[in-house]
C-alpha cells in the first residue's frame, strides 16, 4: 500500500486537476473533502470525459466533483490480498483506496499487487 497518495478536493479546477496526475504520473487520485472524508475518485477515464464535451471554453471549465467518480469501491487496511486482487479482476480501475475509520489512509495499484506476486514466486522458485 502507498500512503503517499495524491488527493483533490471536490472543489479543485479540472483543469488543475489533470495537470498534478500528469505531474505525479498518475492515472487517478482519491477526492477529499475539507473533513477529510472521501467523497469520489478522479479517474483518466473521467477525465477524458473533455473530448466528449470539446476541450475549448466553458466545456472544460468546472470543478472536479462535475466529472468525478462518486461510487467508489474501496477496502481497508487489513483487507486480505486475495480479496484486494479479486475486486481488480472484477473491475476496469487500477488503484484501490484504502479507508479506515472513514479517512483515506492510501491506496493499492495493480502494480503493488504484481510486486507482491513477483516477490512471492521468486522465493517459490528459489526454495523448491
Amino acid at each position: 500500500m502507498d500512503t503517499d497518495v495524491l488527493c483533490v478536493s471536490p472543489d479543485t479546477d479540472l483543469i488543475d486537476a489533470i495537470g498534478q496526475l500528469l505531474d505525479n504520473r498518475v492515472t487517478g487520485a482519491p477526492v477529499v473533502d475539507a473533513d477529510g472524508q472521501m467523497v469520489g475518485i478522479l479517474t483518466e477515464k473521467d477525465c477524458l470525459t473533455l473530448t466528449t464535451l470539446g476541450v475549448a471554453g466553458d466545456a472544460a471549465a468546472g470543478p472536479v466533483e462535475k466529472f468525478m467518480d462518486r461510487e467508489v469501491i474501496s477496502v481497508s487496511s487489513d483487507t486480505d490480498i486475495y480479496y484486494a486482487a479479486g475486486i481488480f479482476m472484477a473491475n476496469h480501475f487500477r488503484r484501490l483506496p484504502v479507508i479506515d475509520d472513514g479517512k483515506l489512509v492510501g491506496a493499492i495499484t495493480r502494480l503493488d499487487l504484481l510486486r507482491v506476486v513477483h516477490a512471492y514466486l521468486r522465493g517459490v522458485k528459489r526454495y523448491s
